[in-house]
């Protein structure tokens, strides 16, 4: 089977953490190929997620490499044993890698923690509004990509629907509801939409109101849980780029950070009264 041109970050992290247990036990990839029977290039497959790899490869290399984390282990075994694809899978060749990346992580988590400073969080867009996101950009747009990007959005929120959907706690600078990103009308919908989204059992919204004292480390992100701690995940994004973090010091730094904006954050009763106050005023 020829190695898999684009692996999606889900896929590469399964391989990072088969390297970083290879690493802990100071085994060289020529050993651990060695063990497999294979060549040194399909370990290096392997831990690029180039190569799928089963759940019964993932414990015998952890074996190989005396790994004592059962928790560990088993929640990458049974990452490695995923073989379905998401509804994401559809937009392949339509979007880039990183919107599809997206979808799988939310899709996946057990339960997540955002901050927005200068925009509703992408899973609670009404369609217009997303849609004006997307086609007042610095980039001309293709109508059919902005079609493809909008319909992607939308339809991440069916992690909701499901029946025991992720718990999503979002903080959102009181900045992203003021924010015009189109007329009156779109903005007003979508403050409507999102105090709706607020009474939802597994969301919680807080807002970060401009008298809030904040600093300039506060930045849009994405904290998603997984089975276990180390394999959380951190997503950034900047008007130009964003990326996947996975390093426990940098998911250390990510879980202050949340826990910092937190104590500057209007509770969930205050915060719904103060998007409909918004909503008004539009």
């Amino acid at each position: 089977m020829p190695p898999r041109a684009y692996p999606t970050a889900r896929q590469k992290r399964v391989g990072i953490e088969l390297r970083k247990l290879r690493e802990r036990a100071g085994l060289s990839g020529s050993a651990v190929a060695a063990f497999l029977g294979g060549e040194r290039a399909q370990v290096s497959h392997l831990e690029s997620g180039r190569y799928g790899v089963s759940a019964e490869r993932v414990r015998r290399i952890a074996a190989h490499c005396s790994a004592t984390d059962k928790h560990l282990v088993d929640a990458l075994a049974a990452m490695a044993e995923e073989r379905g694809k998401g509804w994401w899978e559809e937009y392949r060749g339509i979007l880039s890698p990183g919107f599809l990346d997206l979808a799988e992580l939310e899709h996946h988590a057990q339960y997540m923690r955002a901050i927005e400073m200068l925009y509703v969080p992408g899973l609670f867009q009404t369609e217009a509004y997303a849609r004006e996101l997307f086609t007042s950009g610095i980039s001309n747009l293709p109508k059919s990509e902005v079609k493809a990007r909008v319909e992607h959005r939308t339809r991440r929120r069916e992690i909701f629907d499901r029946p025991n959907p992720p718990k999503f706690e979002a903080f959102i600078h009181e900045a992203a509801l003021r924010m015009r990103y189109g007329p009156a009308e779109i903005i007003r919908a979508q403050l409507d939409f999102l105090h709706q989204v607020a009474q939802w059992p597994s969301v919680t919204i807080r807002i970060i109101p401009f008298e809030a004292q904040t600093n300039s480390s506060i930045h849009p992100m994405l904290y998603a849980g997984a089975a276990i701690p180390q394999l959380d995940t951190v997503q950034v994004d900047s008007a130009f780029d964003g990326g996947f973090l996975d390093a426990e010091a940098q998911l250390a730094k990510y879980r202050s950070l949340l826990d910092s904006v937190a104590t500057i954050s209007l509770d969930a009763a205050e915060s719904s009264k103060f998007i409909q106050r918004i909503a008004q005023e539009m």
